[in-house]
């Protein structure tokens, strides 16, 4: 299916998701470690055989998250499903650290060779589940120079699951997360996981941002992923691979197949 250029090198046009189970240290582990990263290997090469693009690896399971950072028990098990997935598959690696941790999403993907972070807010303040959210890009930028300059920022514009603050515009939003945030590409959602985005919110998004890529990152399947590549230059799939669209489900590969199939319009 093909890249997407940026400064930082080529994207992954169509990203799948690897939603972990509950890591050690959160209230729903189940106690092995071993079946966790069972799950995010089989995820990992469930979506690489029906011809994904590349994985983003989210510690999903772990909700109620940390507005910001995460403990230390989170990094060394994220670090090490990442690590599994990258030895099961040839596929690029993003990391997401819920909820906002792009710090530790970062070092993740600097000492496993991950080729990009997605980070929920970047700039601004969001007002989420978890309290306000404040985007911390200075010291991502900084950290990024120092460990990983490979790396790529893939942030949220009006991430969902949170409210801006009043008097934001989307454009100032975005303009201000591609200007001085740095980032080197920008996510646009719905306002919930498996909400497709409003066409308005597409078309605002990709005027503010330019020539940078745009990915949907919620509400993706087989019978919209052709309407979102009207608009936007990459997806992020997740729940429509999942039986029922249940996220803590393995992948499903037959769901998994229909939304390729959908992309490459065969």
């Amino acid at each position: 299916m093909g890249t997407i250029p940026t400064a930082r090198g080529a994207l992954p046009r169509l990203i799948g998701m690897i939603h972990l189970l509950p890591l050690p240290g959160s209230p729903g582990f189940g106690g092995e470690l071993d079946t966790v990263l069972e799950q995010a290997v089989t995820d990992a090469t469930t979506l690489s055989a029906a011809g994904f693009d590349g994985l983003m690896l989210e510690n999903f399971g772990d909700a109620p998250f940390f507005a910001d950072s995460v403990p230390p028990v989170t990094v060394a098990a994220m670090t090490r499903a990442a690590t599994a997935v990258r030895d099961a598959v040839e596929l690029p690696l993003g990391i997401n650290v819920l909820r906002n941790d792009a710090l530790s999403a970062v070092s993740i993907a600097a000492a496993v060779g991950a080729g990009f972070v997605r980070v929920n807010v970047l700039t601004g303040t969001m007002y989420t589940d978890q309290g306000p959210i404040v985007g911390r890009a200075a010291e991502v930028s900084r950290l990024r120079a120092a460990i990983g300059p490979q790396v790529a920022i893939v942030a949220d514009v009006f991430v969902k699951h949170a409210v801006p603050p009043y008097g934001l515009t989307l454009e100032q939003a975005a303009e201000e997360l591609t200007g001085r945030g740095g980032a080197d590409a920008v996510v646009a959602s719905g306002l919930a996981t498996g909400k497709p985005p409003t066409v308005e919110h597409l078309e605002q998004t990709k005027a503010a941002i330019g020539e940078l890529p745009l990915y949907v990152g919620s509400g993706t399947g087989a019978g919209t992923a052709q309407d979102f590549l009207r608009f936007a230059d990459g997806l992020i799939v997740g729940s429509a691979t999942k039986p029922e669209g249940r996220i803590t489900a393995p992948v499903d590969p037959d769901l998994a197949k229909e939304v390729v199939t959908a992309v490459t319009n065969q």
